[in-house]
């Protein structure tokens, strides 16, 4: 995993919220694929830190998060 990044550094990204983020905001994140890593900030700190990760770890994040929501 890298250093979190200025919000600059990814602002030429198209950000996505979480489909769990309801229409009156709450607690999110939101994701931006890059071609080598995917970057996730908090939706209520859009100008805040990026964390940065390999697209592989991403994978691999999302892959257990669901199987734990299904177990």
């Amino acid at each position: 995993m890298n250093n979190a990044e200025s919000s600059t550094a990814a602002s030429g990204f198209t950000w996505f919220k979480s489909s769990y983020s309801g229409a009156e905001g709450g607690d999110c994140i939101e994701i931006a694929a890059g071609t080598a890593a995917v970057h996730v900030r908090d939706s209520k700190a859009s100008t805040g830190p990026v964390v940065t990760v390999s697209r592989d770890a991403w994978a691999g994040f999302v892959g257990l998060a669901s199987s734990e929501t299904r177990g």
